[in-house]
């Protein structure tokens, strides 16, 4: 079964007093509608959606039950993964630095499960800030519509085609309010590459990326 596509089995609820109620994320990598619960899965959802080795993105597909002294237990992981390579993978989210006893002994017992059927677990944590928000910003790019044609990508591969500033690209090419949404979302695609770990600015260098 190609669990990547199914829907979840289990809602994410609301709960009083969260900061982010639950919602739906357009993913650019399916072209559906990937559902998270709160905001560590939400930024999680938007940082796999942009990597390049990812192919499948579903939230709660399954529910995972066993046995335990006690009764029975179950998990049903936040999300499940399908990179390129055909591997198939699980992951939970937290914005804890340290788990918990509990995600400890669920992540260890979700590993194993895993471990037994070629399947690799995930356990997210919390992401550098500068790194996210310039994520969070090149998404709002992500959707095809602001690729921008096949002679503006051009533009961009030709302008960019050795290390330059940001802002002396976009504008050796044009019109910086046309050219700026295809840049961003070649960002985006990795088709041009920045160091997103430090924020952007005009002056930051851009460049072509690595096929593949």
């Amino acid at each position: 079964m190609a669990f990547e596509e199914c829907p979840p089995l289990r809602p994410f609820p609301v709960r009083p007093g969260k900061h982010l109620a639950p919602g739906w994320w357009w993913s650019s990598t399916t072209g559906r509608l990937v559902h998270y619960g709160c905001a560590s899965m939400r930024l999680h959802v938007t940082l796999l959606d942009r990597d390049r080795r990812v192919r499948g993105l579903a939230a709660r597909p399954l529910v995972l039950r066993w046995r335990e002294e006690g009764g029975v237990r179950v998990h049903a992981p936040q999300l499940m993964l399908r990179l390129a390579s055909g591997q198939a993978v699980l992951a939970d989210c937290t914005a804890r630095t340290e788990l918990s006893q509990r995600q400890q002994y669920l992540a260890s017992v979700v590993e194993r499960m895993c471990a037994a059927v070629g399947w690799r677990y995930w356990m997210l944590g919390p992401v550098d800030l500068v790194y996210r928000r310039n994520v969070t910003w090149l998404s709002g790019y992500r959707h095809p519509r602001h690729h921008g044609g096949v002679q503006l990508a051009a533009a961009l591969w030709e302008a960019f085609g050795e290390p330059a500033p940001l802002g002396e690209g976009v504008c050796r090419i044009g019109d910086p309010i046309r050219v700026f949404p295809a840049l961003f979302h070649a960002l985006w695609t990795g088709r041009l590459v920045a160091d997103l770990g430090v924020p952007m600015h005009g002056r930051m260098p851009v460049w072509v990326g690595e096929p593949g």
